[in-house]
């Protein structure tokens, strides 16, 4: 490793202001922070000093989604024997299946992704961010694991350059850009987002078993069909279909602690999305109403991929609310608008997508009236005393 850092050290002054390769700078810089801290410190003018950098903050969050990642890929080849009746395979067997078919989408997905934000890098002259480390990896976990690749580097670089760099580049968007690559997906190629066929590997092609259905808790509660739904614990643990990474709540929940005991995760935005939604669920138990009115509250805790964008989604540093009150304010709006969305409008059954880009349109202006009441209130004591 050593040997590793000179070497950068020496080629350095080449892809500085008057090297021979001044203008491949973002390249080499990129390339040599991703692999050592930056011995930049600053000189004068800090008033707060943390060892928390971008790196360090985006690498905890990769090593949080790293549970449901290997879940997802044992869960993979877990519906995948049960969808095609074959009994022989090991926990291994399923995993490795799984692992392979997840592994080219997240190779697309950042190969994609990394590759505009490094062009877009060298054309402004400005130095390449890590945020798409996280990014990269979040969308091939909240896609359908047979999603074809060419239709993901497009929801991947619609998400990237519309969602993102024209904003600005990384901390100036607005949207979250994981969930804007999904909400891309899902209205330009419904088909491969909605159903029962796309969320098992193999099934889209035919031959599972007979009467074998690929749908989610979702799909069937939007279908009325409630006997066939999964029962609680197997939603909780994850052995159902669905989405890569977003079935295994168990798996979520250790990611989440993760986040948490490193002070990455807002325990606000989390806290008050889980309260917003159990409290839309059981006032909506108690009104009455059709049959999905009338599921057990905590059951849209455990379905879909309300875990994951609680925990992955909600939290996004850039997108979410900025003061603490806010937090506790757009946390519960979002879990709100989960319920909502998912009961009185059968045509989006996941709601989690909606309601949390809908509340990063809404942040900034939550966050406006917090201030402004915070000043307010603090004039209202000035002029008291």
């Amino acid at each position: 490793m050593n040997f590793l850092l000179k070497k950068i050290k020496e080629l350095e002054p080449k892809f500085q202001k008057g090297g021979r390769y001044e203008k491949l700078h973002s390249v080499f810089n990129g390339f040599s922070t991703f692999l050592y801290v930056p011995d930049k410190v600053t000189a004068k003018g800090s008033h707060i000093r943390d060892y928390m950098d971008m790196k360090r903050t985006m690498t905890v969050v990769i090593i949080a989604l790293l549970p449901a990642l290997l879940f997802g890929s044992y869960n993979i080849g877990l519906q995948h024997t049960r969808a095609f009746g074959i009994g022989e395979w090991t926990v291994m067997h399923m995993f490795w299946f799984g692992f392979v078919k997840v592994l080219p989408l997240i190779i697309v997905s950042y190969g994609v992704g990394l590759g505009i934000e490094f062009i877009v890098a060298q054309l402004r002259g400005h130095e390449i961010n890590e945020g798409f480390l996280v990014t990269g990896m979040l969308i091939p976990l909240i896609m359908p694991v047979d999603v074809p690749l060419w239709m993901l580097a497009v929801s991947v670089a619609f998400a990237v350059i519309i969602g993102k760099e024209v904003f600005g580049g990384t901390g100036m968007n607005i949207l979250n850009p994981a969930l804007t690559a999904r909400a891309f997906l899902f209205f330009s190629y419904p088909g491969w987002m909605t159903g029962d066929k796309v969320w098992i590997e193999g099934l889209v092609k035919g031959g599972a078993l007979d009467g074998f259905s690929g749908s989610t808790p979702l799909a069937l509660a939007k279908l009325d069909e409630f006997e066939k739904m999964p029962s609680a614990i197997n939603m909780f643990v994850g052995t159902i279909p669905g989405s890569v990474g977003e079935t295994s709540v168990i798996a979520i929940l250790i990611g989440a602690f993760i986040l948490l005991i490193t002070g990455v995760g807002s325990w606000r935005i989390m806290l008050s999305m889980v309260l917003g939604a159990l409290g839309m669920g059981l006032l909506l138990n108690a009104t009455g109403g059709n049959e999905y009115t009338q599921i057990p509250a905590y059951y849209h805790l455990i379905m879909g991929g309300f875990a994951f964008g609680t925990v992955f989604m909600a939290t996004d540093p850039v997108t979410a609310a900025q003061t603490n009150t806010g937090k506790y304010i757009y946390g519960a709006l979002a879990g709100i608008m989960v319920v909502i969305i998912r009961v009185f409008n059968p045509a989006y059954p996941e709601g989690t997508m909606l309601a949390i880009l809908l509340m990063n349109v809404f942040a900034p202006l939550i966050d406006h009236f917090v201030v402004n009441a915070n000043i307010k209130r603090r004039l209202k004591r000035v002029k008291t005393t």
